[in-house]
């Protein structure tokens, strides 16, 4: 009978020595591996050739929608591809909140082994869909059974990196989810790569690239999940102490929700509305950056004063080759903000970072109609990167929200739940953008104006996240556990690991991970630092094309 033993939370706890600075690596592992969700599309375009291999085999007109889920003899259009980027974040919202709580007690090291064996399944199960051309095979591979993988992988590390880094929570976080945004920069030319390799004059390459990405990503991700440990009862930084300025921190509690209360809590749904509303906006934009840098200035990026529907093919290759370098632009902003943001939060407060967010929000989003009018290309860029520093900022800075005026007791199951509004967001956001366009459009409205309104909307949705920060209050005493239940509630998340603790650094001390040695904690950051930091410069050397 096999013995799982190994995935318990109590053989996670560390030892005297450990180094914290060897968990951060162990949580960018995962997430630069989840993070592929973000990269996906790099499939669409071959895969929407998957039997005709040169050109699509269009499906009759008279197919019905369930037959082509089953059809064998033509091709899938990618707006049916499409639907596995929707239930990517879907799932992912809905499975951290389902199984949040059951983190806390299962621990890390289950979470991110069971992430690891939902993510890389999915990615044979939808390797196998593109071999027999099921894409219902691939909605529910990558799709339902990868977005609980990313779901369980993405929180994952949360509490733990909190407990570690009471002392810089937004940067500790930060760290672990700048990973997540980083993992289409590296996910995706990888998959380009393979795809390239095994493209064949009879196959498009694309489930061999799946084959080949799950093996990987699956030692990559088991590496992290063993790498997680807890910190002992009562582990502290060394020569840090709780601040105990009480007007000072009055937005950081010293008290513990339980998860299953915090639905009743007003400051959640605030918070959740923040984080909805902040998300609605910059992954609308992430979303249509390509089109609408096109769209909205056209000849202008190659020095022509043309529109961009009087454009020829080679010229519109062209500014597309311009627009790409745009959006890996945004990508790189998008992971750095995740760091930036989330350290400054550490210092001026979260809900005063948020607060930036959306004040400049407001004024960068309401400008750009004008910047597009005007053609100033350099602001319009500029103004894009922002927005989007502050779209992934908002995800990293969150956690350390939720742990101030929550507690970290449940800090992860919270977060979870939290997650629903990007679950939300991720679905509002690209149809309020493309409708809205799709509306211009019919409307007869010119192609270079038709985000006009939609920059102006989202303008709007930020003055209501910023109402929403702005009434966040210290959470009422009634909400927090009693001192009773707090005690029991640590007993059943930590009873088993307190009891044994000393027994498994006096019989298995190698079980608790002993990293002090600084050599280790480099290596283990060189080996998710060097494959990002190599993504991140070839994307610095293709935005160089907007400057040229």
């Amino acid at each position: 009978m096999l013995n799982f033993d190994f995935l318990a939370k109590e053989r996670t706890i560390a030892g005297p020595n450990f180094n914290r600075w060897f968990v951060p690596p162990a949580a960018l592992a995962i997430h630069l591996c989840i993070g592929m969700a973000y990269g996906f599309s790099v499939f669409w375009l071959p895969l929407s050739k998957a039997i005709g291999v040169t050109k699509p085999v269009v499906c009759p007109a008279d197919m019905s929608f369930f037959a082509r889920i089953v059809a064998t003899n033509c091709d899938w259009p990618i707006s049916m591809l499409g639907w596995m980027f929707t239930m990517f974040f879907v799932f992912l919202g809905s499975s951290a909140a389902i199984w949040g709580s059951w983190l806390e007690h299962a621990g890390p090291r289950k979470a991110g082994f069971v992430s690891a064996l939902c993510w890389c399944g999915g990615l044979v199960i939808s390797a196998l869909g593109v071999y027999l051309h099921q894409i219902w095979m691939l909605w529910i591979g990558s799709g339902v059974i990868g977005g609980i993988g990313l779901g369980l992988g993405y929180i994952s590390p949360v509490s733990t990196l909190i407990k570690w880094f009471p002392d810089r929570r937004g940067m500790a976080t930060g760290m672990a989810i700048m990973g997540f945004g980083g993992g289409a920069l590296v996910g995706a030319p990888f998959a380009d790569f393979l795809i390239n390799h095994f493209a064949s004059p009879t196959g498009v390459g694309v489930w061999q690239s799946f084959l080949v990405m799950a093996a990987v990503y699956f030692v990559f991700m088991m590496a992290g999940a063993f790498g997680y440990r807890i910190p002992p009862l009562g582990w502290k930084p060394k020569g840090w102490n709780p601040p105990v300025n009480a007007k000072a921190n009055v937005m950081i509690t010293k008290h513990h929700v339980h998860a299953r209360n915090i639905w009743v809590i007003p400051q959640f749904w605030l918070i959740w509305a923040v984080l909805c509303l902040n998300v609605t906006a910059g992954i609308g934009i992430l979303g249509m950056a390509s089109p609408l840098l096109q769209e909205v200035f056209g000849g202008r990026l190659i020095g022509l004063v043309t529109e961009f529907n009087d454009l020829t093919a080679a010229q519109k290759a062209q500014i597309a080759t311009v627009a790409a370098g745009f959006t890996g632009l945004l990508s790189l902003f998008n992971i750095a903000g995740r760091f930036v943001w989330a350290s400054l939060s550490d210092y001026i407060g979260r809900k005063n970072t948020y607060t930036v967010f959306f004040l400049l929000g407001i004024i960068l989003y309401a400008s750009i109609p004008t910047l597009s009018a005007t053609g100033n290309l350099a602001l319009f860029v500029a103004f894009f990167c922002i927005i989007l520093s502050m779209y992934g900022g908002g995800f990293a800075t969150i956690p350390a929200y939720l742990a101030d005026m929550f507690g970290t007791q449940m800090v992860g199951a919270i977060h979870g739940r939290l997650l629903t509004a990007w679950a939300t967001a991720g679905v509002l956001g690209p149809v309020l953008v493309n409708y809205i366009r799709e509306y211009q459009l019919n409307q007869g409205v010119p192609t270079a104006q038709v985000y006009n309104v939609t920059m102006y909307i989202l303008a709007g949705l930020l003055v209501v996240g910023l109402i929403c920060n702005l009434l966040v209050r210290p959470v009422d005493d009634k909400h927090f556990m009693s001192a009773e239940e707090l005690e029991q509630e640590r007993k059943l998340a930590r009873d088993r690991e307190a009891r044994l603790e000393e027994e498994i650094r006096e019989s298995r001390p190698g079980i608790t991970g002993e990293a002090a040695h600084p050599v280790y904690v480099f290596l283990a950051w060189s080996a998710v630092g060097f494959p990002l930091a190599y993504a991140m410069w070839i994307v610095m050397e293709k935005a160089l094309v907007l400057f040229q």
